[in-house]
């Protein structure tokens, strides 16, 4: 079995927890970390009107909950939300939390849409687990419109260089592992995590390769400490008088 196919066989054993072990490892504050991205991404592309919202990495579906809760806070209309995701028993969960979202399954950088279909395109705590990342990143480029929103919520490499760097790392290396194993009964998962973050990109790097397949940053933000960190760029075109780096 590949990697990419041993990371998806990890999720579907830990699917019917996932959610759980998510409230209780990020103490709730994943809910918030959400919820700013999308009222960010909505504010950033000015538009009332939305054709598509694709949701990659899927999971449950709680990213395609809050796209669609923000849109009704805001007064936009979106006609279609799709959540893209290879693992079978999230999307089992998904579709039984959210029955009126379309699903696919498939992988991050195989995604069966068309070209310039997607005003905002989305992966929460995913893209570090997509082994061939470039590839998936050109598909967001993809089906994105011009001037389309790509948002990326992320627990990027830390430099360990600060007294709340070792605490974070503590927490993740030591703490996160046997809480999450107790919760979802997989502790394999939960070791799996930190090592997937010491194995990522710096936030300088993935900045450094979304502008390498022709985005333009927007907005870079940090959440509890650099614990996640929000990202959001722009397909060619138009850019918002509000960005920030």
């Amino acid at each position: 079995m590949d990697k990419q196919k041993k990371i998806v066989t990890m999720f579907d054993d830990i699917a019917k927890n996932y959610d759980l072990a998510n409230r209780v490892l990020s103490f709730g504050s994943d809910i918030a970390w959400r919820k700013r991205a999308c009222e960010k991404a909505y504010r950033l592309y000015g538009n009332q009107e939305v054709e598509q919202i694709v949701d990659v990495a899927c999971g449950t579906g709680d990213m395609l909950g809050f796209w669609e809760k923000i849109a009704q806070k805001r007064g936009i209309s979106v006609k279609r939300f799709i959540g893209v995701d290879p693992s079978q028993g999230m999307l089992g969960v998904a579709k039984e939390k959210f029955p009126h979202f379309s699903y696919m399954q498939a992988y991050a950088q195989e995604l069966p849409l068309e070209e310039s279909s997607s005003e905002f395109v989305s992966i929460t705590y995913g893209i570090r687990n997509v082994v061939e990342r470039q590839r998936a990143i050109a598909e967001f480029y993809r089906i994105l419109k011009p001037d389309g929103i790509l948002v990326i919520l992320e627990f990027t490499k830390r430099q360990h260089s600060t007294i709340i760097d070792k605490v974070v790392e503590l927490y993740m290396k030591k703490i996160l592992p046997m809480v999450g194993g107790m919760v979802s009964g997989n502790k394999d998962a939960y070791e799996y995590l930190p090592n997937s973050i010491d194995a990522f990109l710096t936030t300088e790097q993935l900045i450094g390769e979304l502008q390498e397949s022709g985005f333009k940053i927007e907005s870079v933000e940090a959440f509890s400490f650099g614990i996640s960190t929000l990202f959001i760029a722009r397909k060619i075109g138009t850019v918002s008088k509000e960005s920030t780096v």
